[in-house]
């Protein structure tokens, strides 16, 4: 075999599974050296185009020469520039200039590194957003749709994972609804936040700037209106020091942390749910459970979602501590550290979100089995309304609760020591103490009669709050996820 350093094989290096294995090619893009180092060009574009209209001396020609060479980037040749200067900016400064020989003396004019590289990450930040946004509204829109379909089943509640009150598929669907319609709004307004760094020189002073323009502040100010405008910003941060506050990645990862103890939860529900046989997420024809025992219809796809969604929720810890040791204007022990979390957060989600989008679009809901151990809990929850029905056909109530608590006993007793199923309301049946209200029963124990407004608050939910929310992405929404592993 070759050694490690001669493998031309892509399989005899690392690759992340993020990228590799998981993420969609759009995203994957997003955080590519291509994007990167094509975006880093057309902001020297930007700059020369604000530079000359405001008056230096920049000729059309040379404009022309740096639009022309884009994305003509020599790869091979930035990387052994870089080796040679250990500065990645300068490395691509050498390289652009090498095609663009007329525009080589403007190019990246009055500018420090951060300028390329920290607007960049913010464009890319806010296209990973853009690209995130329309996959978590998919997730709420089939979600809806899931849950207005069984907004009226009942099924068993759990309060610490215990029998509880009864409730819907539809309403339960709806508390993680309202988690993920939470997450859409944090995300938007974590979009909708970002500004542009702009044009600020090596320590945020401006002062670069200000020289070229031989001191009129206006043309400097309206310098970085102008580039911030190209780049797509409303706004830009009026102070920086060398970067923009790495506060903002903070804001950013906090909000896909967010989503991802969301999707966590969402994702442990459907486990549980598939433990109990109720609901389980879609499952292949070919598909194999586990290489041991056949039978086994294992919740892979959620149990991915979980795994990667702790990923995404750790990662946060990242920006915060870069955030806390950023000495005065900036310190560079940021870099490499921001190279790794700000990507790998934005891949994760877009992987879970993709995921998540998959499972909501097949999740197989079994009615038999949720009727049936409804019907093994029912009769200790409906015991009151029993004492309520002897009441009104002139029974004691004390006498009545008596008799209850005997005989719920008993078949609790089966239950728990036996093994058996509940046998309560036979037991009351068999009882003539109880014959004024044995035809009662049946509707004493009609399920729909235990959900409350459970399947009006689903329509209200969906109708007044989850559907209105999903409106500015309708032209996004078709598509179904197939994963390809």
């Amino acid at each position: 075999m070759a050694a490690p350093g001669e493998a031309q094989d892509v399989m005899a290096r690392y690759r992340s599974p993020l990228v590799s294995r998981y993420a969609s090619a759009e995203m994957a893009y997003n955080f590519s050296e291509r994007k990167k180092f094509s975006t880093w060009r057309r902001l020297w574009l930007y700059l020369a185009q604000a530079e000359k209209s405001l008056g230096l001396s920049i000729t059309d020609e040379q404009i022309q020469e740096m639009e022309a060479n884009l994305d003509n980037i020599d790869f091979k040749m930035a990387a052994e520039e870089e080796k040679k200067l250990r500065h990645d900016v300068m490395a691509h400064v050498h390289t652009f200039a090498h095609c663009c020989p007329k525009a080589a003396a403007i190019i990246h004019l009055g500018a420090t590194s951060c300028y390329v590289g920290d607007n960049t990450d913010l464009i890319v930040l806010r296209d990973g957003f853009n690209l995130l946004l329309p996959k978590l509204a998919r997730v709420i829109s089939r979600l809806a749709d899931f849950a207005e379909k069984y907004a009226d089943m009942p099924a068993l509640g759990f309060t610490h994972y215990q029998p509880a009150q009864l409730t819907t598929v539809g309403k339960r669907c709806c508390l993680w609804i309202q988690d993920l319609c939470m997450d859409l709004q944090s995300l938007e307004r974590a979009r909708d936040d970002l500004r542009f760094r702009g044009v600020k020189g090596t320590t945020g002073t401006q002062a670069s700037f200000l020289q070229l323009f031989e001191g009129d502040h206006s043309k400097v100010e309206e310098l970085d209106r102008l580039v911030t405008e190209k780049a797509g910003f409303k706004r830009a941060y009026m102070v920086t020091g060398q970067t923009y506050s790495r506060k903002v990645d903070i804001g950013v990862l906090a909000v896909l942390a967010s989503l991802g103890a969301s999707i966590h939860k969402i994702c442990t529900d459907i486990r549980l749910l598939a433990n109990l046989k109720e609901i389980e997420e879609p499952f292949e024809k070919d598909q194999i459970g586990s290489s041991a025992m056949p039978y086994k219809r294992n919740p892979m796809r959620s149990e991915r979602c979980c795994s990667l969604a702790r990923h995404l929720m750790t990662l946060v810890m990242d920006p915060l501590q870069t955030a806390a040791v950023q000495w005065f204007e900036r310190t560079l022990d940021d870099s490499a550290n921001r190279r790794v979390c700000l990507a790998e957060a934005f891949l994760t989600a877009d992987i879970i979100l993709s995921t998540l989008q998959n499972i909501s679009e097949g999740l197989v809901v079994y009615p038999k089995v949720i009727e049936r151990r409804i019907r093994q809990e029912l009769p200790f929850m409906a015991t009151e309304n029993i004492i309520m029905a002897m009441v009104k056909a002139g029974g004691n109530r004390q006498d009545c609760h008596e008799k209850i608590r005997v005989l719920s006993q008993q078949a609790a007793a089966v239950v728990k020591q036996e093994g058996g199923d509940n046998d309560f309301i036979a037991r009351v049946r068999a009882d003539p103490y109880f014959s004024p209200i044995h035809r009662q029963l049946e509707s004493l124990l009609d399920p729909s009669s235990f959900t409350g407004r459970a399947p009006q608050q689903v329509a209200k939910f969906l109708k007044e709050e989850v559907r209105p929310a999903l409106i500015p992405y309708q032209s996004k929404m078709d598509g179904k996820v197939e994963l390809a592993l």
